[in-house]
């Protein structure tokens, strides 16, 4: 699976907003995390997704708090990956540039500027995808992981979490939590029987287990509008069953959160 550059939205304008998504859309080499409004909702996403750009914009007068908030937050946590931070902003106050430059803001971009738009932010990080990545892997060969492992088993789920709810199935399924764990089990590379390993943990049989996580697949493929389904599962499926198999499904999102982290 090639290594896309991982990117949060934090953007109050729905029109911008939508604008971003639907040219990341178009892209092969942009993987877009989340989108929020809000600057607490935005340091959530980016303790959990590890993104490897923050799109900034510093004022969230339709949303909540700032991206000021943001970055006095993100000073806060040791993050072996800290995100490129791009701020947009229709702020002109040099004073306001330079705190968000001493808080960590890596790239300026005003919005009142004659070229600016969600297109050209966009063409912005394609440019400087080769650095950004650079200075991610070298920060991850000089940074020792200090993060607990319980800490980063609970990011992981939550990420895990947030993937199958975009797909539709339901955490009231029994296997959503079957596979949230098979997932989380192959990102680990345990290499026992994943059925038996999780038929242990809550004391059912491999069948059971086996029938409940492919049962909450079919459902999702069956309840789930389309759109989404080809949105945010983009491996190929054989056309004669029309739902991925379970060892697919697992290592499709496996893959991609390992690759992202």
């Amino acid at each position: 699976m090639v290594k896309k550059l991982s990117v949060i939205l934090v953007e109050d304008d729905p029109d911008e907003c939508e604008e971003f998504v639907d040219y990341i859309e178009e892209l092969d080499d942009i993987s877009l995390l989340g989108v929020t409004n809000d600057s607490t909702k935005a340091i959530e996403y980016i303790k959990d997704y590890l993104p490897d750009v923050a799109i900034l914009d510093l004022e969230l007068q339709k949303g909540s708090g700032s991206g000021l908030n943001v970055l006095m937050e993100l000073r806060q946590f040791d993050l072996n990956n800290r995100p490129y931070v791009l701020i947009t902003t229709n702020n002109s106050s040099q004073i306001t540039h330079e705190s968000a430059r001493r808080l960590g803001a890596d790239f300026i971009m005003t919005k009142y500027q004659a070229d600016y738009s969600p297109k050209s932010i966009v063409d912005f990080l394609k440019i400087m995808e080769p650095a950004i990545s650079s200075r991610r892997k070298a920060a991850a060969e000089n940074t020792h992981d200090t993060e607990p492992p319980e800490i980063k088993h609970k990011r992981l789920l939550r990420r895990i979490n947030a993937e199958l709810n975009q797909i539709g199935i339901s955490p009231k399924a029994v296997g959503y939590q079957y596979l949230a764990d098979a997932i989380l089990l192959v990102i680990k590379q345990v290499k026992q029987n994943l059925y038996c390993e999780i038929g242990n943990k809550y004391g059912k049989t491999e069948a059971s287990v086996e029938r409940a996580m492919q049962n909450a697949i079919n459902k999702a493929w069956k309840t789930s509008d389309i759109d989404d389904l080809l949105k945010y599962y983009t491996a190929r499926i054989n056309p004669d069953r029309g739902v991925p198999t379970i060892t697919e499904f697992v290592y499709y999102y496996a893959n991609m959160i390992k690759n992202e982290y």
